[in-house]
Order: C-alpha cells, then sequence, then structure tokens
C-alpha cells in the first residue's frame, strides 16, 4: 500500500487521501511518498486527464479508486479553455512555451486547484464531513482556489494574501466570487509573513481538529502529484530528438519539486534537466550554488508571484539529497527559524548539483527588457515570471531545447505590461467577467491571535 511521511520524522504515516485533506503533516513537516513508484510516461495523443489520473492513481495507490480518479480528472480539466489544458507552443524554434494559463483564473495553478476541490468534495460526501482550507497566497493561489472552492458545499475557504503586494488582477480573482463560504483576509506584511501564520495554525493540533483544517498551498502533496502531468505532457509533444530542459520561474519550488519527482518516477529521460528561474529573491540560488540558506526579508518585485524568501518545497528536495535524513531535516529548519541562517553539507550540496537543478536570478530591468524583447522578436507578450524564466534560459544558454514553463498570462499584471511595452493586454472575455463583480476582503494586522480569532469567528463544523 502506498504510504506517506513526513519529511521531519515524527508523524505517523497515512494514505494519500489522508496526506492530501492534512496538507502539512502534524510534526510541522512535508508528506513525501514512503517510496517512489515507476510511472508510465505521457503517450504522444493521450488526453491530459488520461494521463493526469494514471498519475494521481500510482500516487494513490489502494487509497482511492482508479475509476474514482478517472472521473474526478475529466470533471476538474472541463473547466479549461483549450483542449490540451496545458499546449506546448513554439516560440522561436528552440525554445518553446508550456502555456499553463487556459484554466479559470489564467494561472498555472488553476491545473492542480480544480483537481483538489474534486478530490476533497468527493472524500468529504464520502464522510459526510465538512472541512475548513486555508492558503496563503503570493498572489496566483488564493484566486484559484478561490475558483475552485466557490461553489463547494463541504469547504470554506480562509485566503491570505499580502496586502499591497499582488496585482490588482490577481486580488479580484480571489475576492469578486460573492460567496459566503470564503474569507480573505489582506495581511499587512509579506507572503512569508502569510506562510508563517499558516504553518503556525497548523502546529496547535486542537485548533486543527476543532476547525478540520487543512491547506492548499503547494505543501499539499495533491499539488504536487497532479503538476507532474504537463511536464510528461509536454515531452510527448516535442518533436525533436534533442534532450530538454525544462526552465521553471521558482517562488515556493513546488512546481519544480514536480518536474524532479516526475522524472524519479521514470516519465522522462534522466539527462532532462532543470533551471529554476528566480527574481531578485535569491535565496535559491544561492541554496543551490553556496549552500547557505538565508531567512531574509523579501523584496518586493515586479514578478510578485515569486516573492519569497523561505520557499517551501525545498524541503522536500532537502530530504531526498540528504538521503531522507530527517533528523537533518529538522535541525536544519530549526535552526533557520531561530537563527535566520543555516549552512548544507557540502555533501548535500553536491547532491544538489547532481540531481541537475541549476537557478539563475533575474533584475527587475531585466525582467521589463525580456517583455519588450520577446514582444518585438516573436509578437508574444508575457508575464512578467515567464519572462524571468525566458531572461534565465538566455542567460545559460545549452544545445538542449528549452521548455519554458508559462504560469500566467499576462494579463494578470497590468501595471508590469504597461511599464514594459506602453499599453495592456486585455484579460480573456471567459473570465472578465468574473472580476467585474464587488470585491469582498479584510485588511488585517500581521498577528496570529487576530488571525485565529477571526477564522474562529467563521469555521465549519467538523460534522
Amino acid at each position: 500500500m502506498m504510504k506517506y511521511i513526513s519529511t521531519r520524522g515524527k508523524a505517523p504515516k497515512v494514505d494519500f487521501v489522508e496526506a492530501c485533506l492534512q496538507g502539512l503533516a502534524p510534526d510541522g513537516g512535508l508528506y513525501v511518498p514512503e517510496c517512489y513508484p515507476t510511472i508510465k510516461p505521457a503517450q504522444k495523443n493521450e488526453p491530459f486527464y488520461l494521463v493526469a489520473s494514471r498519475i494521481i492513481g500510482a500516487m494513490a495507490g489502494d487509497s482511492i479508486e482508479h475509476d474514482v480518479i478517472e472521473n474526478l480528472c475529466s470533471r476538474a480539466f472541463a473547466s479549461f479553455h483549450h483542449q490540451e489544458v496545458t499546449p506546448l507552443r513554439d516560440l522561436d524554434g528552440k525554445r518553446k512555451l508550456l502555456e499553463l494559463f487556459h484554466g479559470p483564473t489564467l494561472a498555472f495553478k488553476d491545473v492542480a486547484m480544480q483537481f483538489i476541490v474534486q478530490l476533497f468534495d468527493y472524500i468529504l460526501e464520502q464522510r459526510q464531513q465538512k472541512q475548513t482550507v486555508i492558503c496563503a497566497t503570493s498572489g496566483d493561489t488564493g484566486g484559484a482556489a478561490a475558483a475552485a472552492f466557490a461553489r463547494s458545499q463541504n469547504v470554506n475557504l480562509i485566503v491570505l494574501h499580502p496586502h499591497n503586494r499582488i496585482s490588482s488582477v490577481q486580488r479580484k480573482f480571489m475576492t469578486c466570487w460573492g460567496t459566503d463560504n470564503i474569507l480573505n483576509l489582506a495581511v499587512e506584511s509579506d507572503f512569508d509573513a502569510c506562510q508563517e501564520i499558516v504553518k503556525s495554525l497548523f502546529e496547535d493540533l486542537d485548533f486543527v481538529k476543532g476547525l478540520n483544517l487543512s491547506g492548499v498551498n503547494s505543501i499539499n502533496w495533491a499539488r504536487i502529484a497532479v503538476q507532474m502531468t504537463y511536464y510528461s505532457f509536454a515531452c510527448a509533444r516535442v518533436k525533436s530528438n534533442k534532450p530538454i530542459r525544462f526552465v521553471v520561474p521558482t517562488g515556493n519550488f513546488g512546481d519544480a519539486f514536480a518536474g524532479y519527482v516526475a522524472r524519479k518516477a521514470g516519465m522522462f529521460k534522466e539527462d532532462t534537466k532543470f533551471l529554476c528561474a528566480v527574481n531578485e529573491n535569491k535565496v535559491l540560488e544561492e541554496a543551490i550554488q553556496k549552500g547557505e540558506l538565508n531567512r531574509d526579508k523579501a523584496i518586493a518585485t515586479n514578478s510578485p508571484a515569486m516573492d519569497i524568501a523561505v520557499p517551501s518545497n525545498f524541503e522536500r528536495l532537502l530530504f531526498e539529497t540528504s538521503g531522507r535524513n530527517d533528523s537533518f531535516i529538522t535541525s536544519l529548519y530549526s535552526e533557520l527559524s531561530s537563527n535566520g541562517y543555516s549552512r548544507i553539507p557540502s555533501d548535500i550540496q553536491n547532491e544538489l548539483t547532481r540531481s541537475a537543478l541549476d537557478c539563475e536570478s533575474i533584475s527587475q530591468q531585466q525582467t521589463i527588457d525580456e517583455i519588450r524583447n520577446t514582444l518585438k522578436t516573436t509578437r508574444t507578450v508575457v508575464c512578467p515570471h515567464t519572462a524571468v524564466a525566458l531572461s534565465a534560459a538566455k542567460r545559460s544558454e545549452t544545445c538542449r531545447t528549452d521548455i519554458i514553463l508559462a504560469t500566467a498570462h499576462p494579463s494578470k499584471f497590468p501595471e508590469v505590461i504597461n511599464a514594459a511595452i506602453g499599453s495592456d493586454v486585455k484579460v480573456p472575455q471567459n473570465q472578465a467577467s468574473q472580476i467585474q463583480n464587488k470585491e469582498e476582503f479584510i485588511v488585517i494586522e500581521n498577528s496570529i491571535q487576530t488571525i485565529r480569532d477571526k477564522i474562529s469567528n467563521t469555521r465549519v463544523p467538523s460534522n
């Protein structure tokens, strides 16, 4: 039977369903499979939902029937506005864009979130339970979660976003739903503060039990499992025989880690490489290249979804590259929490490099320049996060075929796009009507107790 363990080593083993419903392990760690399954790669003409159901089925083991998973996937991806869900488009012969923005809120987060709501509603209906789901967002996760759970009969959603540190369109996708099961809290701080509050709430086991609390940030294993799909899906559609390099705009490291797991599960060739592209928040670059983890305050940039000082999913990669040493992980993150700094031993840093992961940081000016240059040379407008990836790919060119993950539609960042090219990109008609509704959110101080009280007063009973 497929079981999941915590990176901190102090939580009981659970199955796939429990790992997804819990989100964060009770010892503060992140769930990973006890062992990774081998999964058949996507085939050339195989529909996206079938690839996804095969991956999720392998990860779920016996915890949920495969025909149920296939049905959930079919319903989840029917909401996308492209028949391939995540189409691969040639950009200039050598580089290709993996377009991940054809979902309800125009961001890659929709891919996993549309499945998660199907999974949660199915399981909770079977158990005749209600649940409170919480997420911290640097911009797109909150909107994707709101779109997914807005019509759920079984879930109340709490969204924490950093006040005035996301784009106006990003905010509207999480605040314009007008349903009484969504509470949006604009925290007067940055994303890392929002994420830390969520983690602190999960440390109070009585609070978690009382609310039947779960989380849908990228720490949730279901997010990782679903995101594996588009990596394999893209490989099946590349016609070139050249080796592939995925270039991933990286914030909380969940998307990049999904690619790492897909390769570990045998879904594409071992020689496939990954380049993580970050903005001026360079903690990941320093960790991979220097072996240093610094808990610095996040810098506000023009690629706001990547303004993250502590990428949560990097813990999962360190767990794997340390030989699954949970004592090391606990000690490392305890030191980081206490001192704001921790050192990755050289042997583990070397293993990170051998994992075929590299990292490049891109400045705000380089981001603007790349948006302009891509429009000029390819007649394509890209979002600032995609521009970070394109710029990073140029700085470390290879003879490989580069697949750039286009993580969001450019219309979600009107202020940045206007500054770069002097005009806006319109929100597609399918999604535009949604963000015309009245916004509903509460500005709240960066206080765990204040936020705890607010959530408690809007909680969903556990039964």
